[in-house]
């Protein structure tokens, strides 16, 4: 008997364990709502963990989760989510890799042709100042600014929007609305909006804000310091590297940017206790600050011969170099920073009696990325080292990793000098084209216009170099106070031009799915035909409208049970009461929201039948979009299918 009560007490047990780690059954409600859930868009980059911290997996960018559970651990927020309302957990995210998603709504950049770029400020308070004021000199001020790519860590601007028109299908970016107030401009309303903005691709850590300008900027600075390896058999590829220094200083000159590209020189050896006549282990030839003039850098690296002694054996001290680059070459002022490696020798690791550092590739990679710094190694594989080459290019190749980027790793088939030469002149030319292109304020593309298509791994680097160019040159356009890029970039702007309150900055639409807007059609065409056949009385009529407008607007995800004629029953929003939290805190409303029925009754047939007509061509319209495939965008970067997405303007919608 008593064993039976332990069993039974044990099994009573268990299951209220089971009970109290069961999931949720539905997510968090926002603040003050009965009926609506919290939700949130995963941001590029992000994982989703089976548990805090443990066991991740990519998640494609802008995924729409439901939140079941917040909880604070490892020192930051944790969000549990789901991909639908009835239990459906995923796992975990961190707070930081989510943008909330309490309604639909997203912005697009109007092109500027006829109006002031929108400027982005850090708070709302800040744009308040500006706008409610009117203070025109003191917009000119900021604006010119920011025109000019000066924007000061103590301006209230953060960011201005690009120039030109963004077309949002080639280079895909998303700027939901977080949250907004009203403003006069004026006699005009306005709408101050709060919005995060991110990109699709995330190139680094940092993201690049929709609205961030690439304006002229010829402050824009890249430092670039050769480690050399200078023992024995390095002359010829020491000669090569100062020709190549040598034509990007012509081509800086040329375009009037000397000084814009400032290079350094460290050369390395080995522990000269080991060797004797070997000289140094590490030692700085050129500083970037002497790297600014052509003359002073040729002067000091004719100074810079290779050894007369042989090594210790075919192994050298490669990452006494580097780090000696990366602590005590000077790289204030510098937006991009490299540091090229050049060796045939494999490195000395941590556990090497010789290692004059006592660190390993991915320590020594960590500090340069604690100092911005990208590395590049260019690896010599000449036979008389070949028996370290497999070592020596697994360690190089963790040593060179950039986040986001991959491994900057070149190996060099015999160390022949002309294709060493070849290689130099892309990577150095490549870096400069991009200092010009900043310099010019000319948008800056993640992949390069050419690529090396008879030499496959020259090809790769190319496509690294342009898209690590392009990440140090957003992170540099989004710096802000304290030198920390925010991944989400969130500011406030307005929706109108300050200078003409008349004209509009943005556009407003709604992120659907291609499987969304394929049941937006049929539903909207199932209530216009059920409305003809004359068993919807006008107020259900519009009630209907407003309920398929307000789901929309609010979560997509539930279109199709929002309206009685598609659920054959009355439990649309409005007949289940949650009309007023759908609609309300929304900045903006289409047509059907703001019609009402004595709108409607005091229309005269002419203007219903047009009002009907509409609403008719906006079923052709989402026919006619839902078949065209190459407007679609894929998040993941797959084939177009029913989770494709497109920015369908809010006046296209019900």
């Amino acid at each position: 008997m008593k064993t039976l009560k332990h069993l039974f007490l044990a099994l009573c047990l268990g299951l209220f364990g089971l009970q109290a780690l069961a999931a949720p059954e539905h997510p968090l409600l926002m603040p003050g709502k009965k009926s609506l859930y919290q939700r949130v868009l995963v941001i590029p980059g992000s994982h989703l963990y089976s548990q805090p911290g443990k066991s991740a997996r990519p998640v494609t960018p802008f995924t729409a989760f439901y939140v079941y559970a917040r909880k604070r651990q490892q020192g930051g927020e944790w969000l549990q989510v789901g991909t639908g309302r009835f239990g459906d957990i995923a796992g975990w995210l961190r707070g930081a890799d989510t943008i909330a998603w309490n309604q639909g709504l997203t912005v697009s950049f109007r092109d500027p042709a006829d109006h002031d770029r929108a400027l982005l400020f850090r708070s709302a308070t800040a744009l308040q100042a500006v706008a409610g004021k009117r203070d025109l000199k003191d917009y000119d001020r900021l604006y010119q600014a920011a025109l000019n790519g000066v924007i000061m860590p103590d301006s209230p601007v953060v960011a201005i929007q690009p120039p030109g028109k963004l077309d949002i299908r080639k280079d895909f970016y998303l700027v939901p609305i977080l949250a907004y107030r009203d403003i006069y401009l004026g006699d005009e309303q306005a709408r101050m909006l709060e919005v995060a903005s991110v990109p699709l691709r995330d190139p680094a850590p940092a993201k690049k804000p929709a609205a961030t300008a690439p304006a002229p900027d010829k402050g824009y600075t890249a430092g670039l310091t050769f480690v050399i390896d200078s023992t024995l058999s390095m002359d010829p590829y020491i000669d090569r590297t100062r020709k190549a220094v040598m034509k990007i200083y012509d081509t800086l000159g040329d375009a009037g940017l000397l000084g814009n590209v400032n290079f350094g020189l460290v050369a390395f050896r080995d522990d000269p206790r080991s060797a004797p006549g070997l000289g140094y282990r590490a030692r700085t030839f050129v500083t970037l600050e002497q790297g600014r003039n052509p003359g002073t850098f040729l002067q000091q690296i004719d100074h810079l011969k290779a050894a007369t002694t042989s090594s210790h054996d075919f192994r050298e001290d490669a990452y006494a170099g580097i780090k000696q680059a990366i602590e005590k070459i000077d790289w204030k002022g510098t937006a991009a920073r490299y540091i090229v490696l050049i060796t045939d020798a494999g490195p000395r690791e941590a556990d090497d009696p010789l290692s004059g550092t006592g660190m390993r590739a991915a320590e020594l990679r960590k500090l340069a990325r604690e100092k911005g710094i990208a590395i590049f190694v260019m690896h010599l594989l000449t036979p008389a080292t070949q028996a370290d080459h497999a070592r020596a290019a697994r360690l190089y190749r963790e040593l060179s990793r950039f986040p986001g980027i991959g491994s900057l790793y070149y190996g060099v088939p015999t160390g022949d000098v002309d294709e060493f030469g070849h290689v130099l002149d892309t990577l150095a030319g490549q870096i400069t084209m991009q200092v010009q292109m900043a310099a010019a304020g000319r948008p800056q593309k993640a992949s390069p216009e050419q690529v090396e298509q008879a030499n496959p791994q020259l090809a790769e680097l190319q496509h690294k170099i342009a898209r690590l160019g392009y990440a140090l040159r957003m992170r540099y356009l989004q710096k802000t106070q304290g030198g920390k890029v925010p991944r989400v970039f969130n500011a406030w702007l307005l929706d109108h031009d300050i200078r003409h309150p008349d004209k509009r900055t943005l556009d407003v639409e709604v992120l659907l799915t291609r499987d969304q807007l394929s049941d937006l059609h049929d539903i909207l065409k199932q209530v216009l035909a059920t409305a003809e056949e004359g068993l919807l009385s006008p107020d259900n009529f519009l009630n209907e409208l407003k309920s398929l407008a307000a789901t929309i607007a609010r979560d997509p995800e539930k279109l199709g049970e929002t309206t009685a004629t598609t659920a054959g029953s009355g439990n649309s929003l409005a007949d289940l009461g949650f009309m007023r939290e759908y609609i309300e805190d929304l900045p903006y409303t289409g047509e059907v929201m703001r019609l009402s029925l004595d709108d409607w009754e005091s229309w005269p047939a002419r203007e219903q039948i047009a009002f009907l007509q509409r609403l008719e061509d906006k079923i052709a319209y989402y026919r006619a979009l839902h078949d065209h495939t190459d407007l679609w965008i894929s998040l993941d970067g797959g084939p177009i299918d029913g989770d494709s997405v497109f920015p369908v303007p809010l006046e296209m919608l019900p």
